[in-house]
């Protein structure tokens, strides 16, 4: 039985989606202290700018006739698919970063779109695992407030893991998370606290049932 976690932050040190998914994966150990835990930090160690296209070229040609290049980005390709497919359960934590998603977590996302395992039109082998994603926001885009719609990730990250890898997700939500340091946001600082309680509640019932859906 195992975990796989995967981190988008680039920051370690004062990072609120991997203090809040801290949280899933204390849950998950608790419940499965024998268990694996994989771990890949994007954010620190991300996929290479060109391993998508040179992979992506490499599907369309024969085995004998892809370069060294393309070999070596499918290998890339199988080892991150790897680490998604062969885990029982799955973490993500994925800040929002200029209004979109992380970089890092789609050039991820779309190295792994070349493995057969998890192509478009296919059965995705991701098809009803457990996972938690964890997304984290410096302000605010809910309903009524001047960016509403702002945030271009958070609805695109279901989309992908939810609709194309079928997996059974669950979300953990926390807004104003730059409020402690952002003079212009010193207003929404208990609002902000407020919220962060509320995903930290949320990671703990999320990381327990996560846990408990892979209980034998």
């Amino acid at each position: 039985m195992s975990l796989f976690r995967l981190d988008a932050s680039i920051r370690v040190e004062g990072s609120h989606s991997r203090e809040i998914a801290d949280i899933v994966e204390q849950e998950w150990r608790t419940a499965h202290p024998d268990s694996q835990v994989v771990t890949r930090h994007i954010g620190l160690d991300p996929i290479p700018a060109t391993a998508w296209v040179t992979a992506v070229n490499a599907t369309y040609l024969p085995e004998d006739h892809r370069s060294p290049e393309q070999i070596e980005a499918l290998r890339l390709v199988a080892a991150e698919t790897d680490r998604l497919v062969e885990a029982d359960a799955l973490l993500f934590a994925v800040p929002l970063y200029n209004f979109g998603v992380s970089q890092h977590f789609k050039a991820w996302v779309d190295l792994l779109t070349c493995d057969p395992r998890l192509s478009p039109g296919v059965e995705p082998a991701t098809a009803g695992k457990p996972a938690v994603l964890v997304t984290v926001r410096g302000g605010s885009y809910a309903p009524g407030t001047p960016r509403e719609g702002w945030d271009h990730a958070t609805a695109w990250m279901r989309r992908i893991l939810a609709d194309v890898w079928k997996l059974e997700l669950k979300v953990v939500e926390s807004e104003f998370t730059m409020a402690e340091v952002n003079p212009e946001l010193e207003q929404f600082r208990d609002l902000a606290k407020e919220l962060r309680g509320a995903a930290d509640q949320s990671a703990h019932e999320h990381g327990r049932s996560l846990a408990g859906a892979m209980r034998v």
